[in-house]
């Protein structure tokens, strides 16, 4: 097992408080988003694209990349955000959030954004194409991972436990899923729309090797991430990750609905001040 280091963590902190930062300028650009999974998922996004994955900033379709697909595809600012911070798009990009003609659709599309590789949004279509990316691969003999990155309302879809058993099936170990364990859903919480828990149980019994963890303990979230590509079973990896969407703005994270979170206009820079001055004291 690798050992996180102070230094490791620190820089990886660094990494996640500009993710957040780069979303609410993103959202302040249009004056909405969903940033409450921005802030929320900013953490493991800082670890995939800042640590973990292979990632080849000037040639994002590089055949040595690790891939990295955005089953739900409202998380794009996240992602935007991600990609701005790896190098992959210039951070003056930002500022097109949204518009006419931008590369940084509010929707992600794989067709306009270096880095994106499929267009999600179609809940539960992510895991399906990364399990047949992930065979493509190992039939290649390409030892790249597949990320799939997917919202626990992704759990109530039926593809996803059908590509979860192919997973399983075809000895998928290149394949590493990202579960956003929020308990947030536009109607209500996940868990009273459709009751998933035990989710530990239930990946392991669908073959998978399983992990929970707080998506927002960045010491947790590294280890996590080392664990699944150090694991040495020919089972695919999930690691379920519990998050607070609207993490690190108290204000935000209070809010009673946040699947898609109410903004007013003079609170975007409160919310970026707030972050500054938290980087700051640590």
């Amino acid at each position: 097992m690798s050992v996180v280091t102070e230094a490791l963590e620190a820089k990886l902190k660094h990494h996640a408080y500009k993710i957040r930062r780069y979303a609410l300028q993103m959202g302040e650009v249009q004056g909405q988003g969903y940033i409450g999974q921005a802030l929320g998922w900013a953490d493991v996004l800082a670890v995939a694209y800042c640590h973990a994955m292979d990632v080849t900033p000037d040639n994002p379709e590089d055949e040595g990349r690790d891939r990295f697909l955005l089953s739900h595809g409202h998380y794009a600012i996240a992602l935007y955000a991600a990609l701005i911070e790896a190098n992959i798009i210039e951070e003056s990009e930002l500022y097109t959030y949204g518009s006419d003609d931008s590369r940084l659709p509010m929707s992600g599309m794989a067709m306009y954004t270096p880095g994106m590789e499929i267009s999600g949004g179609s809940l539960g279509i992510g895991l399906t194409i990364g399990v047949g990316m992930a065979l493509a691969l190992k039939y290649k003999n390409n030892k790249q991972f597949i990320y799939n990155s997917m919202s626990d309302g992704e759990l109530n879809e039926g593809a996803t436990w059908e590509a979860a058993l192919s997973a399983a099936h075809h000895q998928l170990s290149n394949l590493i899923c990202l579960v956003d364990v929020n308990n947030q859903q536009a109607d209500d919480q996940s868990t009273k729309v459709l009751n998933f828990e035990p989710l530990e149980d239930k990946w392991e019994a669908f073959g998978w090797h399983v992990q929970r963890v707080d998506g927002n303990d960045m010491g947790a979230v590294i280890q996590a991430f080392d664990n699944a590509r150090e694991e040495t079973s020919a089972r695919p990896r999930v690691i379920l990750f519990d998050t607070l969407m609207g993490k690190g703005v108290p204000f935000l994270e209070q809010r009673e609905k946040n699947h898609f979170l109410k903004v007013d206009a003079d609170e975007w820079q409160k919310a970026i001040q707030i972050l500054d001055d938290s980087i700051q004291e640590a």
